[in-house]
């Protein structure tokens, strides 16, 4: 059963309650991610995620520790492109002192000086090790070259140059202007009573009565290029794509749709040419990203420098001919493998948390499993067609190559 109620200050509440769960799992969205940030103070979103986490006015990190380890749950945090989220999950039985943890961890935190500086040590770690995963970096470098170095296109991470900078004063500042009641959303999942649950909430976070400044958001420009990072690598890394659509678009089944049959599981178009027929890869999928105003529709692949044209040549040729090849048994077998994979992916009292805050922020209202599986089934196949022709031209693809590749090895590569 969903439900959506206010506090008393105006921060809305989105509530699916689930009879069969024995857990909990509740999270306070702040809209604000590395999207809203200044260039010199990339990062500032997540390394403030970081340090809410160092002490309160009452209890220590230790403390904290302690706490919710002894409830048995877990206590974290997650900074995206557009939210930064802090959530408590717990046994429904200790709903109570979970949220009060949360609360006072969201509330309280005094972001002790002495921490700050430890913690930059600790984020420039956690770049190096992204940095050091090349499957996982190669996709920053994409955002940086098709958003350029700012808004939708800065690292979640932050660079090193700008984290050394993060003084105290602001990251009071970012709360000041980002963490107000209007930027809040509070989303909870699981097996309890909701009229309990909002006496605990009013009790904890009603009384917050702080204002906020609108987040910067600029619509960006999609920028098709192609662009090499030159690293010494065993293999190649690539990604590709082209412009997306906006998480809220009507269309966004029928991308989801394209992106299965193209890249979305072993039986895929790209799965099946390029790596089970022509072993020219061991790891090749297709992604959507979406965002408030944009989007992405993108592929991955990891290569040896010899094969890179040809892997792209067929990446190219088989998004192309989507629009003249995609058929009826497709269409279906697409469908069923997103419907399978929703369904699945809401087996938890956190996904469920995820999906109903997501729903609330992008939408502004609750779509149930039945209503998604609906919208799906009715995605007809010319939709699709027509969808991937509107979307898909060769002078609009984007290209970023990672590895040991110079800009002579890809000179002319998408002609």
């Amino acid at each position: 059963m969903f439900i959506k109620e206010y506090l008393p200050n105006g921060i809305p509440v989105v509530i699916e309650t689930l009879k069969n769960m024995r857990s909990v799992a509740l999270g306070i969205w702040v809209k604000v991610g590395s999207r809203n940030e200044t260039s010199h103070k990339n990062g500032i979103s997540h390394f403030l995620e970081h340090m809410f986490f160092k002490g309160t006015k009452k209890r220590t990190a230790r403390d904290i520790a302690i706490d919710i380890d002894s409830l048995g749950g877990d206590l974290n945090a997650f900074t995206s492109k557009e939210a930064t989220t802090f959530y408590v999950k717990v046994l429904n039985e200790y709903l109570k002192d979970g949220v009060e943890l949360l609360s006072d961890v969201f509330l309280h935190s005094t972001f002790p000086r002495k921490d700050i500086e430890k913690e930059k040590a600790i984020i420039k770690e956690e770049i190096k090790m992204v940095e050091d995963t090349p499957d996982d970096y190669i996709h920053d470098l994409f955002n940086q070259t098709i958003w350029d170095y700012k808004g939708l296109g800065q690292p979640v991470l932050g660079r090193s140059n700008t984290i050394k900078s993060f003084t105290r004063d602001d990251l009071l500042e970012h709360i000041r202007r980002y963490y107000g009641v209007k930027d809040i959303i509070i989303s909870c999942a699981g097996d309890f009573k909701p009229q309990l649950l909002l006496d605990i909430l009013s009790k904890n976070l009603g009384n917050l009565r702080r204002g906020s400044e609108p987040a910067r958001r600029q619509m960006p420009d999609f920028k098709s290029k192609v662009k090499v990072f030159n690293k010494e690598l065993s293999e190649t890394h690539i990604c590709l794509g082209v412009k997306g659509l906006p998480q809220a678009s009507e269309e966004r089944y029928g991308i989801f749709i394209l992106n299965t049959i193209l890249g979305g599981g072993v039986s895929s178009r790209l799965f099946q040419e390029i790596r089970e027929k022509r072993g020219l890869a061991y790891s090749i999928y297709s992604f959507v990203a979406s965002y408030f105003d944009t989007g992405v529709w993108g592929v991955y692949a990891g290569v040896s420098r010899k094969k890179l044209r040809e892997v792209v040549g067929l990446i190219v040729k088989e998004m192309c001919f989507l629009k003249d090849k995609i058929t009826e048994e497709e269409l279906t077998r697409a469908k069923n493998h997103l419907k399978g994979n929703i369904i699945l992916g809401l087996e938890s009292t956190i996904s469920r948390m995820n999906n109903i805050a997501r729903q609330e922020i992008y939408y502004g209202r609750y779509y149930s499993s039945k209503e998604i599986m609906k919208k799906v089934n009715a995605v007809t196949l010319s939709q699709v067609k027509g969808l991937s022709e509107r979307l898909i031209k060769k002078e609009r693809f984007s290209v970023t190559v990672y590895g040991p590749v110079n800009e002579k090895d890809v000179r002319g590569i998408l002609s």
